[in-house]
């Protein structure tokens, strides 16, 4: 394999979804689409895409909608990063996954990275993807495990009589952590202009 700019190259595709809003973010998002926010004093969506250069991906596609002139001025087509950038302009929002369906319909015919570009997150992507297909998957999803601390004493009972106490227990979940591996099949099951989020995505029965 020949060298990438800054690691080997790999032929797969990543969507960085970089459409929405950032209400939760505002003020800081009146006038900056949340993906350019500055970390450390360099975008956010310019940290995700610099990682994945570092893993050697080098063939892009960015979804946007909101303030989608902002991304497309600053990245432009990705010369300055030596990568191919393309845009994927949702007219309205579609959700965390209907901008699947914008993706060209022929040339993918290896799995895509798809994640949301909003993340500040450092994973192995090599592993990744020999993960996804060790499966056979059609779709393998990137999970973290999320800790939460009930703050009392939690109290176990049988009628009124007391079995137990456990004070301020933890529970440990697993959450989505914004990263998957998609076949390219699977974006053919998205109809253009479907407004989905990746939950229900995952629910279909092709998966």
């Amino acid at each position: 394999q020949q060298e990438a700019l800054y690691g080997t190259a790999r032929d797969n595709s990543a969507l960085i979804m970089a459409g929405g809003p950032g209400k939760r973010l505002r003020p800081l998002t009146n006038d900056v689409p949340k993906p350019l926010l500055p970390v450390m004093g360099k975008p956010i969506l310019e940290r995700i895409l610099e990682q994945l250069i570092s893993s050697g991906i080098s063939k892009f596609y960015i979804s946007t909608c909101y303030m989608a002139e902002k991304i497309q001025s600053y990245f432009g087509n990705g010369d300055n990063w030596g990568v191919e950038i393309h845009y994927l302009q949702e007219s309205e929002p579609l959700g965390t996954a209907g901008s699947l369906a914008l993706l060209p319909s022929s040339g993918f015919s290896l799995p895509i990275i798809v994640m949301n570009g909003d993340l500040l997150l450092k994973f192995d992507i090599g592993k990744l993807l020999e993960f996804h297909e060790k499966q056979d998957a059609i779709a393998t999803m990137c999970v973290r495990e999320y800790e939460q601390q009930v703050p009392y004493g939690v109290v176990t009972s049988d009628g009124e009589r007391i079995t137990g106490v456990v004070e301020k227990p933890i529970h440990r979940f697993l959450v989505n952590a914004g990263i998957y591996v998609f076949e390219p099949r699977l974006v053919g099951h998205i109809e253009a202009g479907e407004n989905i989020d990746m939950p229900k995505l995952l629910e279909r029965p092709i998966l």
